[in-house]
């Protein structure tokens, strides 16, 4: 799980969108790493979705 949050803070840090946007992506990716510390599996779940909309070329801006 580490090694998959390390790599979409790389992943998200490489975009190019604006900063505003990748404070956006960046704070739910820390979302997910406070979720990890409670809820492995609803985690690994969050961050699929989340890699998922980066594959797909949608940033997962909510």
């Amino acid at each position: 799980m580490a090694e998959r949050l390390k790599q979409a803070h790389a992943r998200v840090s490489a975009l190019n969108v604006s900063t505003d946007a990748k404070t956006a992506l960046t704070r739910q990716l820390l979302i997910v790493t406070e979720t990890a510390k409670r809820d492995l599996p609803g985690a690994a779940r969050r961050l699929s979705r989340f890699v998922q909309d980066l594959d797909a070329g949608r940033p997962p801006l909510r």
